[in-house]
Formats: structure tokens, C-alpha cells, sequence
């Protein structure tokens, strides 16, 4: 994928960037001499950085799958800035999809080539912007202020060149590389790029070709998916181009309500290189010699950007003395003036992409550093740290270099005395789950602070915390009360650098007092703006029914047990004795929609109505009665109350049978990947949790067989080497724990369950993890000492969180049935609530 071979001997790794001349010999030699010297026995991989492959989960839809939606590029550990190709669609792209066709070429709309927008299987390129969400699932978000090095003569308005067939440049990937903080291309134009990025910066190096115009295009309205407005204006004298985007816009696709602008972005390019002429565009009509534009593109008549729309400048450039052009960018979503702040800031004047490029591949080794492993497995490596590379790419930093940041309220904000920063973009329903739990594992200082940004856009909003936030704006997107989940997942790994009280005092009045957007249908179903949608019938009825404001009642239902456990354990650690008291009751609501004679032989948890009757037209395997999931992928979605479910199940036998039926299809084969939605589909939030359900059953074996069946399947180290969507790194982090025979399965609470890791030796916070027999190929447990002493228990507490803790494994080729089995061997389940007969 990258233009380098690695020889990795133990904890060496010498890296040859044109392998086609290394001698045979040369590499025997290398061999023999570290042989000699012992530098081959196993060790702490080491600089993981080199060992991230940018590329990994980029392929959009590969094979009929849609495959992690990353984007490669310059950015640093939760940075502001993620500078990066954006690219575009092309007749052979559209060929196998006629409703792109449609849109694209019949209706002349615009949308990226895949949400972040990088596509492996693309050949163009429009532009490289400076901000992408990695992972998204919607059509794209942000991808801000492309611009283009074009050698082309200006023949038209961009605005109306369909599928940017014109003002593009192609591309191969043999010539495109990229690692942690740098990015390069060279473009079929001629032009080398090559980019990288500070916090909140950006540098980038045009080399021009020669005997080609040197012309660079600002595409300012240009965001991912539109724009309401747009203004740039070019500084000849001072080498200087600003302005700034306002978009949005985020699923906009989906519904009208999130149709709608809630940022702008302030931005500041300085060139090195003289301007000779001018240009601008504004919808169809093309002006040189103009140094203005305003103007953006519309999001449509549904959330699509139409053709004609927007505007932009261009600059031709005097390369004649120097064919390399140097641009800085800064950014700010406050003012110009903090864009310009940001760059001087973080940026000397004659500072060096290459020494930018190498702070931030630091940045990135000390934090991939967080985490050890121990493994002669190459592949292996490159998954697992480009796993935590993705992990750990958002929330981004939102406050500029001088503590200033908008706010919700549509106001100007400094942060707070004892807060670093002010972060956004928060996937509420997908992180909550364990990309939270991981960043704090890492980092509780920066967890905490994530935890009052939270709580900052909460009480800017009034109150009601959303589930899904892009930068300054809430979008409504998914369902449940994620941000409950998320606040009792940072206290509980560690995060309390906050105000704790504040928050929780916030989520319990959203918890129980209904507001007008709970009780309002406002832009239900995807994007419901309130909080917790007919709180009202969770207050009365005791579910969500099916004549609600949410996005399918028996979704939200289970959604809200889990947010109300969490806020027990919340209110626990604060001593509130009787809040925890009653909320954990709450959170056995779940089981008033099982419904044990669902189907003929089979009980499912099923939508109700508001008079209590069941919602007809069952199915299990219906991928629509649910959100992203089927009744037979949310039966599991029981964290916290295992052994309840076993219960109302009908045993340990019954529920591990249908755990297999789960996970196996009829004749055995493994059923991991959206075959049919009556089977698991690891690739999504959904099932994720469910391999981890077996420990209730006492067949911990289960457990380590499907969760390694799962990384051997599905994960890789190539391009389509991410199942489904990453989500803003939640695949990721669940990829994460999993090789390291972690996870974090309780919401609220930081006790770990436990199945065989994937490496012989590894470290993540307090936790360090010695397996034998992983060389072997072995993937069971046959015996655990925990802090030296043997355990046959299928979890550990929450003593790591400020404790050492040694787990030692002893792995072996057959599955041992006892260990994990007995009832106090298995992970701790709370359940307080009665079935009303």
C-alpha cells in the first residue's frame, strides 16, 4: 500500500524505500547479524507508527460491502485540521449503481465518492480540503475548502463542470503514499503534492511542472455536501487568500430538518510564491481578473448540492524562480483573525513540511506508544495499529490556540478555567460503545475534557444533549440517550477532571422530566431533536411503543435501558443512593417487549403498542423493525443484565443454543457479515456486543472462538480490511480490545470481560497481558492468573482503572469448557426489575 518494505526482526524494523535494489545478500547478512547479536528474540514492537497503513479500510464498496469509509491524509491525534484528497465520481464508478447514475448525471447533483470522501477504486481527484470525518456513514460531512493545483486553462465556471470531469486530475496509486501526519500524490497533471498538518493547520507543497500554467484553484463552497454560503478573496500583494464556508447539511439527504447550515469555517492561505493573475467564479458565470467571490452551493431541493451552484477563486503563480509552492492554511471556526492566530501559532514562517511532517509523526508514535504488543505476525501489527490510528482521530479539536470556540447558542465561548480544550464531532450511538472507554484508557486528561465539551454544547442547547454533534450543531442523528452512556463511561475509566456534578445533575432532569422535544415528532424519525423521545410513555408505560416519537419504540427501548443503567452507576459514584436505586429499576424495562411467544417456537424482544398489545407482522430476521438491525441482532443488546436474559430466555442452554444459531449458519459455516439479517452482523454496533454474551452462558470458549473467528474474517490490512462503516473509530476500537482479549461491555461501568488475546505479550493503561501458546496458533484459555493468582473468572473489576493488574494466560489447542463455566466464574449482571405479570 505505501511505496516502503519493512523487515521486521523482533522489535527492529528496518525499513528500505526502493526494495527493487536491495541486494539478496545484503538482507542474509542483516538476517545473520541480528541473529547473532540476539536482537531477534521478541520484544515491544517498536515506532508504530511505522507500522500504520493510511489505506487500510478506504476500498467504499468492495465485493457488494461497504468497507470503513477512512481517509487517508496529514492529521494529528484528534486534530482539527485533516488535510486529504477529496475524490470524485466517474462513469466507470457509476456503473454498477443506476440510482447514482440518476442523481449524478439525469439530475446533476453532487455528493463525494464516499463519505470522508476518499475512494480506493477512484481515479480522480478535485481537491484536497481541510477538514474529513473518517468513517461516517451518511453521504459525507465537512471536507472543507478544497483546493486544486491545475494546469489547465479556465474554460468554464467549476460550478457547472459535471462530475468535475474538467477540473480534476487523475491519479494512480502508485504514485500516492501516506503515513501518520503526511500525505502525498502525484497528479496525472504533472504537480506533486504533498501535505501534512498541526492541530489546527495545514502545509502543503506544490511542486509544478514545467512549460504548465501554475495555477491553484480555491473551490470554497465546495464542502462535502454543500454549502449555504461562501466568500474567499485573494490578497495579491500579500500572497494571502481568506474567507470563509458556511455549511451543514449532515444526512441532510435523509430529512429535511438537518437540510439546514450550523458552522462556519474561517480560513487563511499564505503562498510562497508571487501572484500574477486572478480569477473568480460564483454559480455558471466566470470572471478573470476578479480577486472576490460569494456564494454557495444550496443543499437542493433534498440535501443533494445542485450543479451551477457555489463559487471560488483562482490564482496563477509565478514559479518561474522556484517550481516548489509552499502553502500554509489556518483554520477557525470562531474568525478570521483566530484562523490567522492558529496558523502563526503553530507554524514558524520558514518552518519545513518535512519538519512539520516529522512533529507529527512523533505525535502519532507517542501516542500509538499507549499501547505495547508483542508479535512477529507483520500483518498482524499494521491491522492492529492502524486499528488505534483510526480509534483515535476524533473527537476533534474544536477551541483555537487563544481558548475560543462557537457554542451551540450561536455564541463565542472560552474555554473554563481547568479545561484544555473544546472538542466536537461526537458519534454518540457508535462510540459509546467502546471508542470512549479507549480514549480514556489512553488519556484521562483529554477524556475529561471531551466529557465538559459535552457538557458545554448540553447546556449551550438548552439541556438537551444530542447524539450525534458536528461541530457546532446538533443533528438529532440515531437513536437513544448515547451521551448518558458516554459521561458514566468517562468517570467510570477514570475521567473526573470535570464538572461531574453539573452533568449529572443535566442527565437526570433529561432522564425524568419530559421537554417539548421529547414530546414533539420535530424531525423524527432519524434526526429527533429531543433528548429522549416520549420520555413520557418510558415514564408511564415503562417502553417506548410503537406509536412514539423515536426511531422504531423497541429500539429506543433497549436503548434507554442501557442509558438509565449508566446513569445508576453514575449516581453511585456521586453517592446517590436512591437515584441508583431507581434508575437501575428502570433498566429492567427491557423486559416488558420480550415477548416469549414472538413466534411459533422462539421468544424475541418485539415492538408494543401504546394499549400493550404486540406490534403485528413480526419477523426476526426484518432488518426494518429495528434501527440498523433485525430482532434477532438486538435480542443481545442486554449488556448489563446477562444472566436476565438467560433467565427469560429459558437457561444456559437455551440461550447458548440460540447464540449459535446466531453466529453459525445451518450447516455450520460462520455467519459474521450481513448474509441475512437473521444472523450476526459484526460489521455494525448492533451485534458487536453479542460474542461476548456466551460468558453469561458459562461457555467462555464460545466467546474466544467467535471473537477470533470475527478478527480473522473480517479484519485486514488492505484497503476493504474494515467491515461496514468505522464509525469515527468505534470499529476500530472494538478491533482494538479484541485482540487484546478485552472488552468493555457494561455502559457506565469499567469491569472488563475477557477472551484469549491475539498477542504474546501486550499493555494498555494499568492492564498487562502475557499469553503463552499464541505462537502456537492457540486461541483458548486453558488457565489465567490475575495479579499471580489463578482465576478462572471470565472478567476482571474495576480495580485497573488505579491499580496494576497481570493477566497471564496459558492458551491451549483444545477449548477448556470449565474455565468460565460456573455461575461465580461469570461476568456480574444487575437486574432489580419484575416482569409485572
Amino acid at each position: 500500500m505505501t511505496n516502503r518494505t519493512f523487515l521486521h526482526l523482533g522489535r527492529n524494523t528496518i525499513i528500505f524505500s526502493k526494495p527493487e535494489f536491495i541486494n539478496l545478500k545484503l538482507w542474509l547478512l542483516v538476517v545473520v547479524c541480528l541473529s547473532w547479536a540476539g536482537i531477534c528474540q521478541a520484544g515491544w514492537v517498536e515506532d508504530p507508527a511505522s507500522h500504520v497503513d493510511p489505506f487500510i479500510g478506504t476500498a467504499g464498496v468492495y465485493s457488494h460491502r461497504q468497507t470503513g469509509n477512512t481517509v487517508p491524509g496529514a492529521v494529528r491525534p484528534f486534530g482539527m485540521v485533516s488535510f486529504g484528497p477529496e475524490h470524485v465520481y466517474t462513469e466507470e464508478l457509476l456503473a454498477e449503481s443506476d440510482n447514482l447514475r440518476e442523481l449524478l448525471l439525469e439530475k446533476k447533483g453532487r455528493v463525494p465518492v464516499a463519505p470522508g470522501g476518499y475512494n480506493y477504486a477512484a481515479s480522480r481527484v478535485r481537491g484536497f480540503s481541510l477538514t474529513r470525518l473518517s468513517g461516517t456513514g451518511c453521504l459525507g460531512a465537512s471536507g472543507d475548502v478544497p483546493v486544486l493545483p491545475f494546469t489547465g486553462e479556465m474554460l468554464h465556471s467549476p460550478d457547472t463542470d459535471l462530475l468535475d470531469a474538467y477540473y480534476s486530475a487523475g491519479f494512480s496509486h502508485d504514485d500516492e503514499q501516506a503515513r501518520p501526519g503526511y500525505y502525498q500524490v502525484r497528479l496525472d497533471n504533472g504537480v506533486n503534492v504533498e501535505l501534512s498538518a498541526t492541530e489546527r493547520s495545514g502545509i502543503a507543497l506544490f511542486t509544478y511542472p514545467e512549460s504548465e500554467p501554475s495555477r491553484l484553484l480555491i473551490r470554497s463552497a465546495y464542502s462535502q455536501l454543500g454549502s449555504s454560503d461562501a466568500v474567499t478573496e485573494v490578497n495579491v500583494a500579500a500572497g494571502e487568500i481568506t474567507g470563509s464556508v458556511t455549511s451543514g447539511n449532515f444526512c441532510g439527504y435523509l430529512g429535511d430538518f438537518n437540510r439546514r447550515s450550523y458552522y462556519t469555517l474561517y480560513f487563511v492561505l499564505e503562498l510562497d510564491a508571487p501572484i500574477l493573475k486572478v480569477g473568480s467564479w460564483e454559480d455558471d458565470q466566470i470572471t478573470p481578473g476578479v480577486s472576490q467571490a460569494t456564494g454557495g452551493t444550496t443543499y437542493g431541493e433534498r440535501g443533494i448540492p445542485p450543479l451551477g451552484k457555489g463559487s471560488g477563486v483562482w490564482v496563477d503563480l509565478d514559479t518561474s524562480k522556484n517550481k516548489v509552492v509552499t502553502m500554509r492554511a489556518g483554520i477557525s471556526y470562531v474568525s478570521l483573525e483566530n484562523a490567522r492566530l492558529n496558523l502563526t501559532a503553530e507554524q514558524q514562517e520558514s518552518e519545513s513540511l518535512e519538519s512539520i511532517s516529522a512533529r507529527g509523526y512523533a505525535a502519532w508514535n507517542e501516542t500509538l506508544s499507549r499501547v505495547k504488543i508483542e508479535s512477529s505476525d507483520h500483518s498482524k501489527i499494521t491491522t492492529f495499529y492502524t486499528a488505534l490510528y483510526h480509534s483515535l482521530f476524533h473527537p476533534n479539536l474544536f477551541s483555537d490556540v487563544n481558548g475560543e470556540y462557537f457554542g451551540f447558542d450561536g455564541e463565542t465561548h472560552r474555554v473554563a478555567e481547568g479545561q484544555g480544550a473544546q472538542y466536537a464531532n461526537f458519534s454518540g450511538w457508535d462510540v459509546y460503545r467502546s471508542q470512549l472507554q479507549l480514549v480514556t484508557i489512553l488519556d484521562q486528561d483529554r477524556a475529561s475534557d471531551i466529557a465538559q465539551s459535552l457538557f458545554n454544547q448540553a447546556s449551550q442547547y438548552g439541556g438537551v444533549w444530542d447524539r450525534w454533534t458536528h461541530n457546532s450543531g446538533a443533528t438529532g442523528v440515531m437513536s437513544g440517550d448515547p451521551s448518558t452512556i458516554a459521561i458514566a463511561n468517562f468517570v467510570a475509566f477514570g475521567a473526573r477532571d470535570f464538572d461531574m456534578e453539573g452533568a449529572y445533575a443535566s442527565l437526570e432532569q433529561a432522564a425524568t422530566v419530559p421537554t417539548a422535544y421529547d414530546l414533539s415528532d420535530e424531525g423524527c424519525p432519524v434526526f429527533c431533536r429531543g433528548q429522549r423521545p416520549s420520555l413520557d410513555q418510558w415514564l408511564s408505560l415503562n417502553y417506548i411503543s410503537d406509536q412514539s416519537n423515536s426511531w422504531e419504540g423497541a429500539s429506543e427501548t433497549l436503548e434507554l435501558a442501557s442509558a438509565d443503567f449508566a446513569l445508576s452507576q453514575f449516581a453511585k459514584r456521586l453517592g446517590r443512593s436512591a437515584a441508583h436505586d431507581r434508575f437501575l429499576e428502570r433498566s429492567g424495562y427491557w423486559k416488558n417487549l420480550f415477548n416469549p411467544e414472538a413466534t411459533d417456537s422462539l421468544g424475541f424482544i418485539q415492538g408494543r403498542n401504546r394499549d400493550g398489545t404486540w406490534k403485528k407482522d413480526f419477523d426476526p430476521a426484518n432488518g426494518g423493525l429495528f434501527v440498523e438491525g433485525s430482532p434477532a441482532q438486538y435480542l443481545w443488546m442486554v449488556p448489563f443484565d446477562g444472566a436476565g436474559l438467560v433467565k427469560t430466555i429459558g437457561g444456559d442452554a437455551a440461550m447458548g443454543s440460540r447464540l449459535d444459531s446466531f453466529f453459525h449458519k445451518p450447516d455450520g459455516a460462520w455467519a459474521l457479515f450481513r448474509d441475512e439479517t437473521q444472523f450476526s452482523d459484526m460489521s455494525n454496533q448492533p451485534s458487536i456486543n453479542s460474542p461476548w454474551m456466551y460468558l453469561f452462558t458459562g461457555e467462555a470458549f464460545k466467546t474466544q472462538e467467535t471473537v477470533h473467528e470475527t478478527l480473522q474474517q473480517l479484519w485486514n490490512d488492505s484497503a476493504s480490511g474494515i467491515p461496514g462503516q468505522d464509525d469515527l473509530g468505534q470499529m476500530s476500537s472494538w478491533y482494538v480490545f479484541s485482540s487484546l482479549g478485552l472488552y468493555p461491555l457494561y455502559p457506565g461501568r469499567s469491569d472488563l470481560v475477557l477472551s484469549s488475546p491475539a498477542f504474546s505479550s501486550a499493555r494498555i493503561g494499568n492492564i498487562t497481558i502475557k499469553a503463552k501458546g499464541v505462537t502456537d496458533g492457540y486461541i483458548y484459555v486453558d488457565s489465567l492468573k490475575v495479579n499471580g493468582k489463578k482465576s478462572t473468572k471470565s472478567w476482571i473489576g474495576e480495580a485497573h482503572v488505579g491499580s496494576p493488574v497481570l493477566l497471564e494466560y496459558e492458551l491451549g489447542e483444545k477449548a477448556n469448557r470449565n474455565w468460565g463455566k460456573f455461575a461465580e466464574d461469570r461476568p456480574p449482571s444487575f437486574s432489580v426489575f419484575q416482569l409485572q405479570e
